[in-house]
Parts: C-alpha cells; structure tokens; sequence
C-alpha cells in the first residue's frame, strides 16, 4: 500500500471534498487510482477465466457508485473498505446478470486464493461466495468486514485494524476464524 505520506494526502483530500472541495475528489483519484487498480486485478485473476470485466471498468464502477453513495470516506482505509464492498457488488451484480442471459449456464466461478482457503479448496462461484460473505456477516459482522478487507480491498493486517478501529492481534484472530469458516461452508456439501 502507499506510503504514510500517501496517506496522510489521501485523508487530507477525503476531508476536504467533505467539507464540499469538489476539486479535492480530482485530486484524490490519481492519488488512490493506481492502488485500485491493483486490487481491482487481483480480484480478476481468482475469477474464472473468459471474464468480460475488465480491472478499468471495475475501478471505474466502483469510483462512480463512490461518489454517487452520499456516505464520505473518513480515512485512507475506509476509502478501501469502501471500495472493496463495491468491488464485491459489481462483481456479484455482473456473475447474476451473465447468469441470466445464460440460463442454466455454468456459475461465475472463483478461484479463492491460500489467503482465504487451504490450497486443495475448489473452486467456488461467485454468487456462492457473496451468500458465505452474507451468512458470515449474520453471524459477525466483523469476520466479513476483515475478509472484504484483506481480500477485495487487499489491506494487511495493520492496515485492516486501522480500517476496523481493532488491534492486528484481533484482525489476526478475525483473520484466521473467517478463513476456517468459509472454507467449511463452501467446501462442505449442500442438502
């Protein structure tokens, strides 16, 4: 991620453009762009392969969807947070709208990486991980948060805690017990 000087501009311009300085928004984007594009294709490279969304158009969406949310980013980190949620719903809402032109097609499948699953874990589909997320979320809202995290928005562990206003032990902690239980429910078979 940036550099603490990165940072501390980042957050200066968020606060600005919240206090209505329109013009601190087009000077935040190239100062976040190229970090989001990061994310954004690493989020691209664990989905299946043939996919139409490009890292561009991610970043793109989730850039408009940020500013036409209402909700100000108050930090760096919740700038990333935020954006990894989007990240997540425009990758769910395109597997459900290629779903549906399909119809009865094969799912948008996801390779989930070591830092999610233990390496012999399947391939899971999109949507299926959008419903573990959404389960997990019902039980702790927490455990999906640092999963968004560290896997759409791709904070470490440091980082996460900033974001989530918890210590890294417990974003450790949160880390390891979010892992152990999506791997559990998207490997384990449905009834």
């Amino acid at each position: 991620m940036a550099d603490s000087g990165g940072r501390a501009d980042v957050t200066q311009l968020l606060d600005a453009w919240q206090r209505g300085d329109d013009s601190a928004l087009e000077r935040l984007l190239p100062l976040v762009y190229d970090e989001l594009r990061r994310v954004a294709r690493a989020r691209l490279r664990v989905e299946r392969e043939g996919h139409t969304l490009q890292p561009t158009a991610l970043v793109h969406e989730a850039y408009l969807r940020l500013i036409r949310g209402g909700a100000a980013p108050r930090n760096r980190e919740h700038l990333f947070a935020m954006a990894a949620r989007l990240m997540r719903q425009i990758l769910v809402d395109h597997a459900r709208r290629k779903g549906a032109r399909k119809r009865g097609g094969a799912d948008a499948a996801v390779t989930l990486d070591t830092a999610i699953a233990a390496p012999e874990m399947p391939i899971v589909d999109i949507l299926a991980l959008d419903q573990a997320l959404t389960d997990l979320a019902a039980l702790d809202p927490r455990l999906c948060q640092v999963v968004e995290l560290k896997f759409f928005a791709g904070l470490n562990i440091d980082e996460t805690a900033r974001a989530l206003a918890v210590s890294p032990a417990t974003v450790e902690r949160d880390w390891t017990v979010s892992r152990a239980w999506l791997h559990q429910h998207l490997t384990s078979p449905k009834s």
